[in-house]
């Protein structure tokens, strides 16, 4: 029982914790980003319509339609990207009504896409789903066999562990590179960077669009890992909202953003297991079946709202936040 328990949890958690890490990336440029959602499901419609394609050719079970779908989803992301970079970057609009705007717009792309393509791939038959079956687990021989921990740790599919490699390497990137350290100094403060002679525009659109490209990655595991098909609404269910959460959770830390997602996980592992736990272990666990299933949903918000008011209390002190989040860059004012 506790083997699925964490292995729920550690399936939930992947791919929040490659959104939270590609909203983390992004917002590092200075450049708020609300539309993790929007970002995660254009990159899953394009990486779904991919594994669509290759899969007859290739086959349903085939690892590679698996890792190319992924490459497309990352593509698709970085992509519609374009529309949040440029409405932020060149036409200085409002940060989050464009974050608003790029979600809303998603949801309708996505349905009126995943129909149309479906029709032309089936020969008219109409349908808003891509059917993707279940991805298989990467088993690690001999680490997998650890009786609870094995099966738990080292049995996932492989973007759980691509998940904390792309937070690790990111992490190393903005604190030990100098491109890193230069997109640090552009959400810190545009204006000094751009005096010694960095390019803040193209920081931005960069960062901007590989951030979104890593969310992509994200929506479509989620597609095939959680419902093993993509449809419009099924990544309409508050994981963005939850991934924006814990970047302030991790206070813009990639590397603080494990812990969390962990954290995070572990709550939604009580929504859907708790009366389990509670029926396997009714002395010590059994008041989990008393608990609301809602409250398990607004922890992660709950405890985000605690961050910030100790983050306000202490007055930016140690904050991971970008001092110009969310403010527009005018070169000719600095």
């Amino acid at each position: 029982m506790l083997d699925k328990v964490f292995i729920d949890g550690l399936s939930f958690a992947a791919p929040l914790l490659v959104m939270a890490i590609g909203a983390i990336y992004s917002e590092k440029s200075g450049v708020t980003n609300l539309a993790v959602e929007g970002f995660q499901g254009f990159g899953a419609f394009v990486g779904a319509l991919v594994a669509v394609i290759l899969m007859p050719t290739m086959g349903d079970g085939s690892q590679a339609v698996t890792y190319i779908a992924m490459l497309a989803a990352f593509i698709g992301g970085g992509i519609y990207a374009c529309i949040h970079a440029l409405l932020c970057v060149k036409f200085r609009a409002n940060q989050v009504i464009s974050g608003v705007v790029v979600n809303i717009l998603a949801v309708a792309l996505t349905t009126f896409l995943t129909t149309a393509m479906n029709k032309a791939l089936t020969g008219g038959q109409s349908s808003n789903k891509f059917i993707l079956g279940i991805s298989d687990r990467f088993d690690i021989p001999g680490l997998s066999q650890i009786p609870v921990l094995g099966e738990g740790l080292f049995n996932h599919n492989v973007l759980v562990y691509l998940g904390v490699v792309i937070a690790l390497v990111m992490w190393w990137y903005l604190n030990r590179t100098n491109p890193g350290l230069r997109l640090r100094a552009v959400g810190e403060n545009p204006g000094a960077a751009d005096s010694v002679g960095v390019n803040v525009k193209r920081y931005k659109y960069i960062h901007i669009c590989l951030g979104c490209g890593v969310m992509g990655i994200g929506g479509y595991y989620m597609a095939l890992n959680m419902s093993g098909s993509f449809n419009s609404n099924c990544w309409i269910n508050g994981y963005g909202w939850i991934a924006v959460a814990l970047v302030i959770f991790a206070n813009w830390n990639p590397a603080l953003a494990i812990l969390g997602t962990f954290v995070f996980g572990f709550f939604n592992t009580l929504r859907v297991s708790g009366s389990s736990l509670a029926a396997a272990f009714p002395e010590g666990l059994g008041w989990l079946a008393a608990v609301p299933t809602q409250l398990y949903q607004a922890l992660p918000f709950i405890i985000t709202a605690v961050v910030l008011v100790v983050t306000s209390v202490r007055k930016r002190e140690g904050s991971g936040q970008p001092q110009a989040l969310g403010l527009n860059y005018f070169r000719e004012e600095r």
